[in-house]
């Protein structure tokens, strides 16, 4: 099967987006079939910026999105219907279709190939957080455009989906990502790692993500002052000046990946995500992996993920007593910890990479499937 993956964001790029491409396309090769991306163009900063994949890259001109000049739009230009063609194109896979993902759904009709278009990004929350010149409400009648254009809609959780039905989009069926169980696993606690980040024994609670506005970092700033708690941010983005001066009492350790990402995430004891707009929470899922305790909000994709009071705690969002209270228990009781960190790690079992990208080829079947037999009809 010839599938080409259209992403709003690719490689370079660290996001959830980019990284659900690289794995589907991942396992495409490894199952014998053939992955094209087609990704808008990356920032002249990183333009030159080495992408050893292989598969095909088809990169679309671009531009900076009004506010968040990290994030690229893809313009509609012949290239995307080119691609196609000569890939010879069986089934177009639109990831958090908005701007490039519309050109691509609009190339996959006029080419009568069937699409599926994965949710994966609340883009009338960026739209509202970001003021781009577009209201929620226009957000959201572009989303069911884009979507119900598509065979069928993937979403990662049932609060994803619930959200899409209610504003209209049609076809939807759940598809949750996949988590590398091997590389987030407890035993690459690191007690090297743990002396420099918390040289008094402190307990070390810590938040991995993008650091921008939706993801509400802020909200830990209580958490940062708790007696015998050091904080850790990793990530970084347009809100990491504003972070910085808001929690000075934080250890920013900037981006990291692979394995020095691993023993970071299982040298921490309580994972804190504070970010309410999450249509899954891949962090929260490799924090589980890790055998960590997750304080999130009750929000979003971590509704799924998140047993309260089994797993973690689930906050009401927005609000800074709630990830204070949870952080405070759990830094009072090491045993819950564990407890609660080995729950995580259990029910993350059957989620690898591996067993989601089959789910995701079923799902190309179906619709190509779907396709063969209306074109016989």
């Amino acid at each position: 099967m010839r599938v080409a993956l259209v992403t709003e964001s690719f490689l370079p790029d660290v996001n959830g987006v980019a990284h659900s491409v690289v794995r589907a396309a991942e396992h495409l090769m490894r199952r014998g079939h053939q992955p094209m991306v087609i990704a808008p163009q990356p920032p002249p900063a990183v333009r030159d910026a080495r992408v050893d994949v292989p598969y095909e890259v088809v990169r679309i001109a671009s531009l900076p999105m009004p506010g968040y000049p990290q994030i690229r739009l893809g313009l509609p230009t012949p290239t995307m219907t080119g691609a196609l063609k000569a890939h010879g194109t069986d089934v177009v896979h639109l990831a958090s279709p908005f701007f490039l993902g519309a050109w691509g759904a609009a190339a996959a009709k006029s080419l009568k190939l069937p699409a599926v278009a994965v949710y994966q990004t609340d883009v009338a929350a960026y739209a509202r957080a970001y003021k781009v010149g577009m209201t929620e409400g226009a957000a959201w009648r572009w989303i069911r455009t884009v979507h119900n254009s598509a065979a069928r809609t993937l979403v990662p959780s049932t609060e994803s989906g619930a959200a899409l039905g209610a504003h209209g989009v049609e076809r939807i069926h759940l598809w949750r990502r996949g988590v590398d169980d091997v590389q987030f696993h407890p035993s690459r606690r690191s007690a090297g790692l743990r002396r420099a980040l918390a040289p008094n024994g402190e307990v070390v609670v810590g938040f991995v993500g993008r650091l921008a506005v939706e993801k509400q970092v802020d909200l830990l700033e209580e958490v940062s002052r708790l007696p015998g708690v050091r904080l850790v941010i990793v990530g970084d983005g347009p809100a990491g000046p504003a972070l910085r001066k808001a929690l000075p009492r934080a250890t920013f350790l900037g981006v990291r990946r692979g394995l020095q990402l691993a023993r970071i995430y299982a040298s921490l004891d309580i994972f804190a995500h504070t970010g309410p707009y999450e249509t899954f929470g891949q962090a929260v899922q490799e924090a589980m992996a890790s055998g960590l305790p997750v304080v999130a909000p009750r929000a979003g994709g971590p509704v799924d993920l998140v047993t309260h009071g089994r797993t973690g705690y689930l906050v009401p969002p927005f609000q800074v007593k709630g990830f204070t209270d949870a952080v405070r228990d759990l830094a009072a009781d090491a045993s819950k910890r564990a407890m609660f960190g080995a729950a995580g790690r259990i029910a993350i079992a059957g989620r690898s990479w591996s067993a989601v990208g089959e789910e995701l080829i079923g799902h190309y079947e179906a619709v190509c499937g779907d396709s063969v037999m209306a074109v016989a009809a």
